[in-house]
């Protein structure tokens, strides 16, 4: 995991977790990190000085040993293991990412999931080579853009956020 200070454009300093640095490069260039004060999305790295260890540094850290006689003789009770941090949820953006998730289960209910054969698939729906239906599935933008040009009805659907990430 990375921590990184974050600054938005508004100039509010906040810190996020991260998987690994990819993980923030993706989840900033897709819109997901936003600052917590202002909700602005256009959030860059903050300077930060690396935390180096000298010699001298691990010597002043150094803990002392505890005589034996006061080590406890039973074990430490040990502490539930807590899922790995990420950029932390506001109440309201708790709730828009439920709302989302109900709007695309309701949305796909009655649908068939083609996957990457949507682009595809649609097409052949609407040449008539395979039954009417209602699909989906995945396909990028410029294969979206594709089907509307061609008159074929499509929809984006939100994806859930607990997909993407």
């Amino acid at each position: 995991m990375i921590k990184y200070t974050l600054i938005c454009d508004q100039e509010h300093e906040f810190e996020s977790w991260f998987p690994n640095a990819e993980a923030y490069d993706t989840q900033v260039k897709r819109g997901f990190v936003e600052c917590p004060h202002c909700q602005s999305k256009k959030v860059s790295k903050a300077l930060m000085a690396p935390a180096v260890s000298t010699s001298r540094k691990k010597e002043a850290m150094r803990i002392p040993q505890m005589p034996q006689e006061l080590v406890p003789q039973e074990p430490a009770p040990q502490m539930p293991e807590m899922p790995a941090p990420v950029a932390l949820l506001d109440e309201q953006q708790q709730q828009m990412r439920a709302m989302i998730r109900e709007l695309h289960d309701k949305l796909t209910e009655n649908s068939t999931n083609v996957g990457d054969q949507f682009t595809q698939e649609a097409r052949k729906i609407h040449a008539g080579e395979a039954p009417e239906r209602s699909i989906h599935g995945k396909a990028s933008m410029e294969e979206a853009k594709a089907l509307i040009e061609e008159g074929i009805p499509v929809l984006p659907l939100p994806m859930p956020p607990e997909d993407r990430n």
